[in-house]
């Protein structure tokens, strides 16, 4: 299938590796030309890549700590003038520390909180009126399944994510019109440098061993395996492309089952 993406500009937050990658590397293979920003390495990722890139899908890197305002700024400014505009915008970023939601201090919800959503707000609000003009864009967020099902010991993970669910389906009804399309992508056990931590934070607080507990969570997935980042990156490419259009306001669940709730 044509997904109708080539020519098209994105920049993927946090696109270095990982889940970002994975969507990252799914849309260069449909020939659109992508902007990748990651702590460090961003043009070495840029460049391994390209080398899968359809005609037209140029990968081009810039570091950037999407967590620093004055940063992402940078990024987003440097983006526009290399590519000429943004017409998708993956947002996308890493995670808190696990943690209980119970004593945790209101700094740290503070700190969060910016790094997690206002910064991620920011971005799509510097890119939508741009978007809203040309009367075509896709906004794609990348959160965790843990929006609509709290993981255990993830309190400001899965209080943080469920707020940008429901800014993202507000967002979506009053930009729809304009032919900007605002959806979620939620991953589950995706295997990823980030699960991998998780996964052993959990061992240590469970006292198992990581593969244990890797184990277990292996069998409570109804596919019975983690999901890899150019499976949950295929789906990306798809919900920001042409044939995508009427899909808006949208939280798709990328898990294997994992989540029961219908």
């Amino acid at each position: 299938m044509d997904l109708g993406l080539k020519d098209k500009r994105a920049l993927v937050l946090a696109g270095t590796k990982g889940l970002g990658a994975g969507v990252a590397r799914a849309l260069a293979a449909e020939g659109v030309e992508v902007m990748i920003c990651g702590r460090s390495g961003a043009a070495q990722a840029a460049k391994d890549f390209s080398k899968d890139a359809a005609e037209g899908g140029l990968v081009h890197g810039m570091d950037c700590d999407v967590y620093d305002r004055a940063a992402l700024d940078a990024l987003l400014d440097a983006t526009l003038a290399k590519l000429g505009g943004i017409d998708i915008l993956v947002l996308n970023g890493g995670g808190p520390p696990p943690g209980p939601a119970v004593g945790t201090a209101a700094a740290d919800w503070e700190l969060w909180f910016s790094r997690m959503f206002a910064n991620l707000v920011h971005a799509a609000n510097r890119c939508l009126p741009a978007m809203r003009e040309r009367q075509w864009g896709r906004l794609l967020t990348i959160a965790s399944s843990a929006a609509v099902q709290p993981l255990e010991n993830m309190g400001l993970s899965n209080s943080i994510r469920a707020g940008l669910l429901a800014w993202n389906k507000t967002l979506s009804l009053e930009v729809a019109a304009d032919g900007v399309t605002c959806n979620m992508l939620l991953p589950g056990r995706i295997d990823t440098d980030r699960v991998k931590a998780l996964d052993q934070a959990n061992a240590q607080r469970l006292n198992l061993s990581a593969d244990q507990v890797r184990e277990q969570a292996r069998l409570s997935i109804p596919a019975r395996r983690y999901g890899t980042a150019e499976e949950f990156g295929a789906v990306g490419a798809f919900i920001c492309s042409e044939r995508a259009g009427y899909m808006t306001g949208s939280a798709v669940r990328v898990d294997g089952g994992l989540i029961k709730a219908m």
